[in-house]
């Protein structure tokens, strides 16, 4: 039988801004979208509070004023991530990175290598991603990916490690709400409400044939997995991004060209270390601004050649800009988008094959520096702060 553990990191965001920040800790701290606009993660103190995800940011700060409120660094976020599925590689040869901040791990057959039980080497997991990363992370253990994430919810709740051996599967869903189930969402819990269906046992306990009326094959494969039959099988193969994103509020409200530029420039250079590090390029670069009203400036370029060179993507920036910047328009944010993704390599008729080596020498280069000394280690002459 197999044995999954989902791995899932407490208030991610949180966690993230605390790590670098101890000040932070046992404070109540909410993390905000890009725009400000809503909070998207929140430390316990600031769930106790009684502020809610998604609430919006102007309604929390008015009824909850003694909160902190951070405006979401996402490159801080992504690094963190890396480490914490470099660190669970450790541990196991196969994980499959379901989000930023979960993943699931394949634990089976470990127990005789580690002489340990499953739940012993969750707890092993936890403190060492906790020791080596920094952050907290939440474990549950059981045979399916659905049973794993849904110990992970009662990990969060405990002492951050929660195993549904098979013997106990019937008791926790027969006090498990059908809502809390993993793929089950509010039409669905809905639907199934309507059949006096208000349990996850309930829901096993259905004739096949009906749940293939009410839901269809996934629903089938749904009922297996809450009873211990693994159906979703942990899987590292990678899937590429279909684009890449890079986004950010400016610290102030600004008309700045400069500024703006800067901001750009430097969404294009992460977007642009994230393509290298995927062994992509872009065909597409897209730009956005979004003024201080909300309004939302959107255009994109198609390249000659699919490139993953900064100093290429600058120049599109330059050409989009003047088409879509206004002068006297008050901006909150700007934003990079690369789409058309492609393992192509093959250079066009109107590219310099010696250009292209001194490129990827460059960028070499610059990668190696930050990976060394950090981001900003390393400025251009058009985007370095005056």
């Amino acid at each position: 039988m197999a044995e999954i553990a989902l791995v899932d990191c407490d208030s991610f965001f949180v966690s993230c801004e605390q790590m670098v920040k101890p000040s932070l800790l046992n404070k109540p701290v909410c993390v905000t979208s890009n725009n400000n606009g809503c909070v998207v993660a929140r430390s316990k103190e600031a769930k106790s509070l009684g502020i809610k995800m998604g609430m919006p940011v102007f309604m929390a700060k008015k009824e909850f004023p003694q909160a902190i409120y951070l405006s979401g660094n996402m490159a801080l976020y992504g690094d963190v991530s890396e480490r914490v599925m470099k660190t669970l590689k450790e541990y196991s040869p196969l994980i499959e990175i379901y989000s930023i901040d979960e993943a699931f791990v394949d634990l089976t057959g470990l127990k005789k290598m580690y002489r340990k039980s499953y739940i012993e080497i969750a707890k092993e997991i936890r403190d060492g991603v906790k020791e080596k990363v920094g952050v907290p992370v939440s474990i549950g253990v059981s045979s399916t990916k659905v049973l794993a994430k849904l110990a992970s919810e009662k990990a969060k709740k405990l002492n951050g490690v929660y195993k549904i051996g098979f013997r106990e599967i019937a008791e926790e869903l027969k006090k498990t709400d059908i809502s809390e189930i993993w793929g089950i969402g509010k039409n669905t819990t809905a639907l199934l409400n309507k059949y006096g269906i208000r349990t996850a046992y309930q829901f096993t306990i259905i004739e096949d044939s009906r749940i293939t009326t009410l839901l269809g094959k996934k629903g089938i494969e749904l009922k297996k997995e809450l009873l211990g039959e693994s159906v979703y099988n942990i899987s590292d193969k990678y899937s590429p991004p279909k684009s890449i994103q890079k986004t950010s509020s400016f610290a102030k409200f600004t008309s700045d060209k400069s500024y703006i530029i800067n901001s750009l420039n430097y969404h294009a250079h992460r977007a642009c270390r994230k393509l290298r590090s995927l062994n992509l390029k872009t065909k597409t670069v897209g730009l956005m601004l979004r003024t201080k009203d909300f309004k939302v400036y959107y255009q994109k370029i198609q390249l000659i050649q699919p490139t993953d060179y900064e100093f290429d993507i600058y120049e599109a920036i330059k050409i989009i800009f003047v088409d879509i910047f206004v002068p006297d328009v008050i901006y909150r944010s700007s934003g990079i988008i690369f789409e058309g993704l492609t393992e192509q390599t093959q250079l066009s008729l109107f590219s310099s094959f010696q250009n292209s080596i001194k490129a990827e020498n460059l960028t070499a280069a610059w990668d190696k520096l930050e990976n060394k000394y950090g981001r900003g280690a390393v400025f251009t002459g058009m985007n370095k702060d005056k």
